[in-house]
């Protein structure tokens, strides 16, 4: 597990650029305000479906990665299957360190 993609992750949460929980992260996606969603790997297979499919609809890039547990408590919570970032310039770097660890 990369854990600088956790770390930015936290840097988000800090500085009130994330939203996590499934509804607060689906209201993020339509609402246009999240910049890139990432689920957790042990997500169930709805909830994987349901953020696959919305952010399909409405552009926002999505990945899955982490377990639920290393999610939550890098953004300061209990466990999370789902966090948006909402602002862009997070987004971006956390998406090349993700980028870089899938390959």
């Amino acid at each position: 597990m990369n854990d600088r993609i956790l770390s930015l992750l936290g840097l988000a949460a800090k500085g009130k650029n994330l939203v996590s929980g499934e509804f607060s992260t689906e209201k993020a996606v339509k609402e246009r305000k999240a910049a890139l969603v990432i689920v957790s790997s042990e997500a169930s297979d709805n909830t994987r479906k349901l953020f696959t499919d919305k952010c399909m609809f409405y552009n926002t890039p999505i990945y899955f990665y982490g377990t639920k547990e290393a999610l939550g408590r890098a953004v300061g919570k209990e466990m999370r299957a789902s966090v948006a970032v909402t602002d862009k310039g997070l987004a971006e770097s956390i998406i090349k360190r993700l980028e870089e660890s899938q390959n």
